[in-house]
Formats: structure tokens, sequence, C-alpha cells
């Protein structure tokens, strides 16, 4: 008998022309290069983004300058079991308070849904990690965290004082999630950022799978 196929979540953002990005980056445009007429047998597309639009994994390179590129990481992080827990409207930071109920035994990798429903629009308030929050989840084992907002630190933060935690402790940091639809508890973690040799950041496809 074949195996019953697993559940997915797919927990990344539709990126389109209109997709919010943080103020000042560069918006998702797309422009055809060839489209399918006599002579053209396909359609080509030719786009223009920054790396932070939509589902991304940051990489080192964004808060440090001598930090590596994304595609220079190793991709373990990225793929595996994760927690997603709720802390909905739990207000500007991501305390310990609010992820302690179900912090006993985190795998290697924490997702925080902050938001009840996703914004279609730039949110200037988004909620951010608190720095002692990251150093506690480092200290338990955690190397990835991720969250539902456009940034793990706030949004008018010029030290970016949990990016530089994530420096110091060499985790990893998914932005942009879509956790609207998904259950606190357990899953495996698939979003792998491309092997882009210079950049900064790299879009994910994001998806949660039920364990089996």
């Amino acid at each position: 008998m074949p195996s019953q196929a697993r559940q997915l979540w797919d927990i990344s953002p539709p990126v389109h022309a209109g997709s919010p990005v943080f103020p000042g980056d560069t918006p998702y445009q797309q422009q055809w290069s060839a489209r399918i007429a006599p002579g053209c047998p396909v359609n080509v597309s030719a786009l223009t983004l920054s790396p932070h639009v939509g589902a991304h994994a940051d990489a080192p390179l964004h808060y440090d300058p001598s930090g590596q590129a994304i595609g220079a990481l190793d991709l373990s992080p990225y793929l595996g079991l994760c927690r997603v827990i709720h802390a909905i409207a739990c207000g500007p930071l991501i305390e310990w308070r609010h992820l302690a109920h179900a912090a006993a035994d985190l795998p290697p990798r924490v997702l925080v849904r902050t938001y009840q429903r996703a914004p279609e629009h730039w949110d200037p308030g988004l909620a951010a990690f608190a720095p002692e929050t990251v150093e506690r989840l480092a200290a338990l084992g955690v190397r990835l965290i991720g969250i539902d907002t456009a940034s793990i630190d706030p949004a008018a933060s010029k030290q970016l004082p949990s990016h530089q935690q994530i420096r110091r402790l060499d985790l990893r940091v998914l932005e942009n999630l879509v956790l609207d639809a998904v259950p606190e508890g357990d899953y495996e973690l698939i979003a792998l950022p491309l092997k882009l040799v210079t950049a900064d950041a790299s879009p994910v496809r994001a998806v949660l799978r039920a364990l089996a």
C-alpha cells in the first residue's frame, strides 16, 4: 500500500507588484522580454526585486559587512523539525513570556506567529523579537528563528539588536512568513534559499509538512 501523503501548509506570501516591502527597498517588478507570437515560441520575463520581498532568508552579509552571502550558507538549518508558537497580538516585542507555554523540548527551528491575519500592506508597527528572547532560544539549542513579520527587529530600529544577536550566536532567520492557518505544534520545515553567491538574502518558498 502506498503511504498517505502528508499535509502541507504553504507559509509563503504571494509575490506580485503590490507585495509590501520595507520602506526604501526595491519592490517586485516583472517585464516581458519575449511573448509567444509568430516567430517566438515562449514567454520569457525579467524580474527586478529585493531579495527581502516575500518569505525570505537573511544572510549574515545583511547585518555584518564581513558576513557570508546567502549562497555560501549550509542548507541544513532550513530543512527539518520545527515548532510553530503563537504569540498573537503580543505587542511590539516577542518576550520570553509569550513563548514559554510551548518552549519545552524545543526543536532546532522555531517559527513565531504574531498576526491574527497577515497584512497585505506595509506594517510599521510590526512585532519583532526582543534580543533576550533570541539569546534564550539559542541557549535551548534553536539554530533558526522565523517570524510572520518583515523583520526580527522593530521597523524603526537603527541598531538592529536582534539581528546582532543572531550574528553573535550564528543563528539563521526567516522573515515574512504566513502562519495564519498553522496551528501551534511541530512540523517539518522546508525553506531553502537560492544559491545567490553574492546576495544578502534570498527568497524562499517556505512550506511546513505534517510529521509522519
